[in-house]
């Protein structure tokens, strides 16, 4: 029963809190106004993700006391988790260099790959292999990865907090059917802190998340998917499974960029989510579109990957493949139209 009331302390305390840096927002001009790169067409305030970042790490102490989580998986989500929120608020108050930002999420990255013990052994092809160090500098390009592309696609209203929540509830139901309760309580939590501040940010957004929550939640939800490998190697897959319309949108578009030469640090609009919102004169639908694929699609294949009836690499491709057709439907990284 205590899990619950710290459950619904969590969500509380990050509904508070996101009024408050709304009010602060406001005061301090945080304000997003749009522009020719923006999605958006009202002025609105952001920053609203610390409350995120505060309501989670502060729960950790209190669930590694009850036992939920463990020391190392506490140190690497607070010490990373914390220097990638650090440096986003800095850059929504002020602009960072980017090699700079970068840096950071590198040493952020490996304090929590230090903390975790490397990268897992995988479940390839139906052998569990070490990839070594090899595999812990993926994993680290992996989690620098991971936080900026949840940067990139919180570019819509409720759209972040949507696919984090989803994620996080779609493993918590997976980890407690195929008996793995540890994996439970902290993505609970987290659902639970995204969860209060997207009552303000559901559409139509009345504060954006901005760099500090969305760099956290990105590398926060990619070290989880790290430390369940240790606990069952297939469980990563579940991760990457349920993520899977981020993954695959961010990457995509990433790619097709890079092939035509743009500059990645530049701003733009060309992701398919953000083509699908223009198209379809709505962020709330593309938002429930997104949570539709979660739950519909990517869950199912999750659960199979999770109970090994379905060998993981192949529910990874079966996940991956529509919402990569998908992506190129919508041109996801084609030239913008001026």
């Amino acid at each position: 029963m205590t899990f619950w009331w710290v459950l619904l302390a969590v969500f509380v305390a990050s509904w508070f809190l996101t009024l408050l840096l709304r009010r602060y927002a406001i005061v301090k001009s945080l304000i997003d106004v749009p522009n020719a790169r923006s999605s958006h067409s009202v002025p609105t305030p952001r920053g609203g993700g610390v409350a995120i970042v505060v309501s989670f790490l502060c729960v950790l102490p209190v669930l590694t006391a009850l036992d939920f989580m463990s020391l190392s998986d506490r140190y690497a989500l607070f010490g990373g988790g914390l220097l990638v929120a650090i440096l986003g608020f800095a850059d929504d108050h002020g602009h960072i260099a980017a090699r700079w930002r970068l840096l950071g999420h590198f040493i952020a990255g490996a304090w929590a790959l230090f903390w975790l013990g490397g990268l897992a052994p995988l479940s390839l092809f139906g052998s569990t292999i070490d990839l070594g160090w090899f595999g812990n500098i993926l994993a680290l390009v992996y989690l620098v990865w991971m936080l900026n592309l949840y940067n990139f696609m919180d570019g819509i209203d409720g759209l972040a907090s949507a696919e984090a929540i989803c994620a996080c509830i779609g493993v918590v139901l997976v980890s407690w059917i195929v008996g793995y309760p540890s994996m439970v309580w902290v993505p609970l939590m987290l659902a639970a802190a995204v969860a209060g501040f997207g009552y303000w940010n559901f559409p139509p957004a009345k504060i954006f998340m901005g760099d500090a929550g969305s760099g956290f939640l990105g590398f926060v939800l990619a070290v989880l998917s790290l430390s369940a490998a240790w606990i069952a190697p297939e469980m990563l897959y579940v991760w990457l499974i349920m993520l899977g319309a981020f993954i695959v949108d961010a990457t995509w578009t990433l790619f097709r960029r890079l092939i035509r030469g743009d500059a990645v640090s530049q701003a733009h609009r060309s992701h398919a989510y953000q083509y699908a919102s223009r198209l379809f004169k709505s962020h709330k639908k593309v938002t429930m579109a997104v949570v539709a694929i979660n739950f519909l699609w990517l869950w199912p294949l999750a659960l199979l990957v999770g109970l090994q009836l379905l060998q993981p690499w192949v529910g990874v491709f079966l996940a991956y493949i529509p919402l990569l057709c998908t992506a190129c439907f919508f041109k996801a990284g084609g030239v913008e139209s001026k």
